[in-house]
């Protein structure tokens, strides 16, 4: 036995804050009644893995610690060595709103990181692209099955004509009729759609099929508002007809694609999306940390960063309006935060909806813990931009875009912000992917790497064993990313081709 694997044996346990008085258990598969750690701590029942041991006596009232920061109180006395589980933690209330620091702790900018380029594909106006892809965009649902059986006849038939096109791709969604075209949310759905036909790994080739008589009119989808590039299904002679003409549209499209070739980009042209999902109580020490540092290097080196999942911030935002770049920034976050406090009070959800069931298998006890996690993603960078939901990137730098939670509605709408690639952080596992985009999974944990050898990316999971630093994973994924950008290496994604479907984010009446 070497000395790793005896390591691996001994129990362990993360306690990341000075201040924390509880710590999560690294053990696969848990720690037993009886257990002592070498500090004399000894377990009084078992605590599964990623679960919360107390390192203290803990009384009813009390705060408890994790990541320097309360997570909730103690509803009742808990001796120390006891598994500290969600019924036993009272939720605290969120931070204030209107009691916010804003842009006053602003991080001192890292220094540039110079001489890295990815290989792209360049654009007339002046964006790149890490994929060569034709999107076909619906301005309906109703026009979906039409656009699937043309698609895949588009894949036998060209795509093998066109060697230098990567995929064709059916944008399907359920907006378009039906719903209230004119009410105010409906901005959300509708710009959303407009910024992802425009998306830079489509280069430029808008192709739009239409019903031709849905509330959602195709022209809005166009960036020049023609019907030049648009398919109106209901003017077409019968199904075969259909099928002919977009056929023939798609053609010609490809035609200019497959002249496309990959050059040498600036780091600075990529858009790279944050995200997690399926999270445990590892996010916050190992993957979401080392994509925190990934994100700084991406930032130094003159990148976009985004990340997202307002509900998944809201319960640290405290942490995050300081580093604002400026009062108008930082007033732009707390806008957003309540915008959606609104919109779930609207639907009587609170709080408790998140963390999910998995979540909690995963020793999340709640929103807050989850929350602060969360937000390791976004590194030490200044925040220099806010979007609303489905609004377009034009800032250099981090980011926040956002969004609701729902991985495929979050996706969704990083895309819509011009997104070219995802890093999404696991740790209970999910095949989640984008057609549009590769989708880099990064596990929490070794074990989710040794059940899902063929599904995670990199492996975060060796800095909770000792075995990496968060900078050893941080720069791997940065190399890997670069790597994906220029088509030099596939994600597990991409490879057994996972993507899910678009699912826009409506919260306008459905009529």
């Amino acid at each position: 036995m070497n000395m790793n694997e005896k390591l691996l044996e001994a129990p362990l346990y993360i306690k990341v804050h000075s201040e924390d008085n509880v710590a999560i258990i690294v053990n696969t598969g848990g720690l037993e009644i009886g257990t002592e750690f070498s500090c004399g701590l000894k377990l009084r029942e078992r605590v599964p893995q990623g679960h919360k041991v107390n390192l203290q006596d803990l009384e009813e009232g009390q705060a408890i610690v994790r990541y320097g920061e309360v997570i909730g109180y103690a509803n009742q006395f808990i001796k120390k060595g006891s598994w500290v589980e969600e019924s036993l933690i009272e939720m605290p209330i969120p931070p204030k709103l209107d009691e916010l620091s804003v842009a006053n702790k602003i991080p001192k900018l890292l220094p540039p990181l110079e001489g890295y380029t990815f290989e792209g594909y360049r654009n007339e106006n002046g964006t790149a692209g890490i994929k060569n892809i034709l999107g076909i965009t619906t301005s309906v649902q109703c026009v979906a099955g039409v656009l699937n059986h043309v698609v895949s006849k588009i894949k036998e038939e060209l795509l093998p004509k066109h060697p230098n096109v990567d995929d064709v791709v059916a944008l399907n969604h359920t907006y378009g009729c039906g719903v209230a075209i004119n009410a105010p949310e409906a901005k959300v759905p509708i710009r959303t759609l407009q910024n992802i036909a425009l998306h830079p790994n489509f280069g430029g080739e808008v192709m739009v099929v239409s019903l031709g008589c849905e509330k959602l009119v195709p022209e809005r989808l166009t960036p020049d508002g023609s019907s030049s590039n648009i398919v109106f299904l209901q003017e077409q002679q019968g199904f075969m007809k259909m099928v002919e003409t977009i056929m023939e549209m798609a053609e010609q499209k490809l035609n200019k694609l497959n002249g496309r070739q990959r050059e040498t980009c600036s780091v600075s042209d990529l858009v790279v999306g944050l995200q997690c999902g399926g999270s445990d109580a590892f996010s916050g020490v190992t993957a979401n940390p080392a994509v925190g540092f990934t994100a700084d290097l991406l930032v130094r080196a003159g990148a976009t960063v985004l990340f997202s999942e307002v509900t998944e911030v809201r319960d640290a935002v405290h942490l995050l309006t300081p580093r604002a770049v400026s009062n108008e920034v930082g007033q732009a976050l707390i806008r957003e935060m309540k915008w959606y406090d609104d919109y779930l009070q609207k639907g009587e959800a609170d709080r408790s909806a998140n963390p999910s069931p998995g979540n909690k298998k995963g020793g999340l006890a709640n929103v807050v813990e989850k929350s602060l996690g969360s937000i390791a993603k976004s590194g030490t960078s200044p925040i220099v931009a806010v979007l609303s939901p489905g609004e377009k990137a034009n800032e250099k730098g981090l980011i926040f875009a956002a969004t609701p939670a729902s991985d495929f509605v979050c996706g969704t709408l990083q895309l819509a912000s011009g997104m070219h690639l995802q890093v999404f952080t696991t740790g209970r596992g999910t095949p989640y992917g984008l057609s549009m985009a590769p989708v880099i999974k990064v596990s929490t944990r070794n074990a989710l790497l040794e059940q899902w050898g063929d599904l995670i990316d990199i492996n975060a999971g060796t800095i909770a064993t000792g075995e990496a630093t968060i900078e050893d994973v941080g720069w791997e994924l940065f190399h890997f990313i670069l790597d994906v950008a220029s088509g030099k290496k596939k994600t597990w994604a991409d490879q057994w081709g996972l993507h899910n479907d678009l699912t826009l984010f409506n919260p306008a009446p459905i009529t």
